[in-house]
């Protein structure tokens, strides 16, 4: 259901409320990270990681990443729309499945490809960078609103970039991660922004959605990174 009434932006609000709205939306990226977390550990503790990854390397991945566009954008259409509470949760839930499906080829090249400790320091950068930008947002009250037209633009041609090498076999290397993290880090700061001022009070688990998908894309290059590093 839509909601025709909008609320008015969290900036409007007096400070305790923003501050319970804020405090809301990081609970909720919490429990996606942790949600993402418990999953994969499930998948590998059950011995479902391995094949399900080799089915998934054996298929074009442009299927793979096609339904996991499709997914996201009606989790975050949903999210962002209807002012059901757990229509919400089950939009955030659905992407933080998608995520963990999508993420098991690369988890699993990376435990088995590498010598160990990959994983984890990978996240850990992650959550360093995910602090440092939150930091630079919250410490400034810099509004980062003027990113959103190139971030567009750049996730498009990125877009393109990737179809084009499951097409032609064409290898995405170092620099296209080293701009993906840049790019994802990019979109951190843009949604904290928008968290700080755009989001109405009751749209807080949209709020979490974003962050997330920016702190697993991030995640998702970082990773990638770490991972050709350790095998070169």
């Amino acid at each position: 259901m839509q909601n025709e009434q909008a609320l008015p932006p969290v900036a409007t609000l007096d400070t305790e409320s923003r501050a319970v709205f804020l405090n809301r939306v990081y609970v909720h990226l919490f429990g996606a990270v942790l949600g993402f977390t418990l999953i994969e550990v499930l998948f590998f503790k059950s011995g479902l990681a391995l094949p399900m990854a080799r089915a998934m390397l054996g298929t074009s991945w442009l299927l793979v990443l096609g339904g996991f566009m499709i997914v996201g954008w009606i989790a975050t259409h949903v999210a962002h729309r209807t002012t059901s509470l757990p229509a919400q949760y089950a939009a955030l839930s659905a992407y933080v499945l998608a995520e963990a499906v999508i993420f098991l080829p690369m988890l699993v090249v990376a435990q088995i490809a590498t010598r160990g400790g990959v994983i984890e320091s990978a996240a850990l950068v992650t959550l360093l960078a995910f602090g440092g930008l939150t930091a630079v947002v919250f410490l400034t009250q810099a509004d980062f609103s003027f990113l959103g037209s190139f971030l567009k633009y750049a996730f498009v041609v990125a877009l393109v970039l990737i179809v084009a090498a499951s097409v032609f076999g064409l290898s995405l290397g170092t620099f296209f991660s080293v701009g993906m993290v840049v790019l994802a880090g990019g979109a951190i700061l843009y949604d904290t922004s928008n968290v700080l001022r755009r989001y109405p009070e009751d749209r807080y688990v949209g709020a979490a959605l974003e962050l997330f998908a920016s702190v697993a894309l991030m995640f998702w290059y970082v990773l990638r990174l770490f991972a050709a590093a350790e095998r070169d």
